[in-house]
């Protein structure tokens, strides 16, 4: 018995649209968009009455994907709370990239929120945390070469 690897990460959210454009906006590409509801859905997730619209986005490479779902029913009641780095449970997503600044600065003119400066850690990597819609944090590493 063995773990392969990580098959996805999935983020809900409720602005599908905005989320959308965040993640090509960083440089993933949409391999797929759906929408899903039923019986076995429900058992599934546990819920009842689900109905869902999901889209599905990878990295270039075909390494990462990740997907973005928007329940329209059951709705969450307590809505979205805007989580600290710091917050417990699962928080932030981090991307191996390349050119720091140059994405930084095309995700702020896009109203992405960077709430930390772009820092070197030792000699190994600029790092930097960005919020996106919906509180999505994500944490961008650049690999010092």
């Amino acid at each position: 018995m063995k773990i392969n690897r990580i098959d996805h990460v999935s983020i809900n959210v409720h602005d599908l649209s905005a989320a959308k454009a965040f993640f090509v906006e960083l440089g993933l590409e949409v391999q797929a968009e759906w929408e899903l509801d039923g019986e076995q859905l429900d058992r599934i997730v546990g819920l009842t009455n689900v109905r869902t619209a999901c889209v599905g986005l990878g990295t270039p490479d075909g390494q990462t994907w990740i997907e973005l779902v928007k329940f329209y029913s059951p709705s969450d009641e307590q809505k979205m709370q805007q989580p600290l780095a710091n917050t417990l449970g699962l928080r932030h997503i981090c991307f191996a990239v390349e050119d720091i600044d140059g994405i930084v600065e095309k995700l702020q003119k896009n109203g992405a929120e960077i709430f930390s400066e772009i820092e070197q850690y030792e000699q190994s990597y600029k790092l930097c945390y960005v919020r996106g819609p919906e509180g999505i944090i994500l944490e961008l590493a650049e690999e010092i070469k």
